[in-house]
């Protein structure tokens, strides 16, 4: 561990995670966690030791100049904190790359830290691949393998087997060492996989608002959102076959949807946004 501040005194604190690689699908996860720190001027206050658990001929090493001096930036895993006064919280924001060694002990240096901190609850995000319409709100599911916390929050249970990456081996650690986990998940559709996924991490951070009960200040993050999607629209429209795609995936979700459009998903949706336009006000 490498220390760069003194440990702060928090407030409430909930962690919340992502990191770049294997479950960043369209960066979209990273950038939500980047987001956070920039609209909230986030302080670092540690980082862990890159030699740890970095290959540095996979995730290399960047140069640079400052001035004259040739500069390092070691790839590694920053922790940071955001102090928010409405409501009252902290929040320790964990931005890194998915380790390629001792996940285990990566995932214990980080769960010492936020005993050390006080942390109740650990946040989670992710992004994945999936058969998604572009055209359509991004779906974004939450999971937890903790049975107490799916059914405090009502989400589902995990019960997905098959290869997992840091994100699925954090969760675990944490419902081993007794500390409340959940990880929200956005698809990204699989057809445009490049980065940025503006509109997932639109919908990652709105999420988020939910279960946190605040208001993220989203600056451009929603006009970037939906001129990604008037450029996929265009790309589409240029390939017959993508086009029928994509309309099969429309009509696939809409199906799907038809349940959600019941009176209580639309009372739901009406006071969140009497909450954001009343947020809006008071700024």
């Amino acid at each position: 561990m490498i220390e760069l501040d003194d440990l702060p005194e928090l407030i409430d604190p909930v962690m919340v995670a992502a990191f770049e690689g294997w479950n960043d699908a369209g960066d979209a996860a990273s950038a939500a966690i980047e987001h956070l720190d920039r609209v909230w001027k986030g302080e670092v206050f540690a980082a862990l030791d890159a030699e740890d658990y970095y290959d540095f001929q996979v995730n290399r090493p960047t140069i640079w100049l400052d001035g004259d001096t040739r500069r390092i930036t070691w790839p590694t895993t920053r922790l940071s904190v955001v102090r928010l006064a409405e409501p009252r919280r902290d929040l320790v924001l964990v931005h890194g790359i998915e380790p390629n060694l001792r996940w285990r002990s990566f995932c214990n240096e980080l769960l010492g830290f936020a005993h050390e901190l006080g942390v109740e609850t650990v946040v989670v995000l992710g992004a994945m691949l999936g058969d998604a319409p572009h055209s359509r709100p991004v779906p974004v599911n939450g999971t937890t393998s903790d049975p107490v916390v799916a059914a405090n929050v009502g989400l589902e249970q995990s019960r997905y087997e098959g290869p997992t990456g840091i994100v699925g081996v954090l969760q675990e650690a944490c419902a081993h060492a007794g500390m409340p986990a959940l990880t929200f998940w956005a698809s990204v559709p699989h057809y445009v996989a490049q980065p940025p996924s503006p509109k997932a991490t639109l919908a990652l951070l709105r999420k988020l608002e939910d279960f946190l009960d605040l208001t993220v200040p989203m600056g451009e993050l929603a006009e970037d959102a939906r001129a990604w999607q008037v450029g996929v629209d265009q790309l589409a429209a240029e390939d017959t076959e993508v086009a029928e795609y994509v309309r099969s995936l429309e009509a696939a979700r809409d199906t799907e949807d038809l349940p959600e459009a019941s009176g209580d998903a639309i009372a739901a949706e009406f006071e969140r946004y009497l909450k954001r336009k009343g947020d809006q006000s008071e700024g």
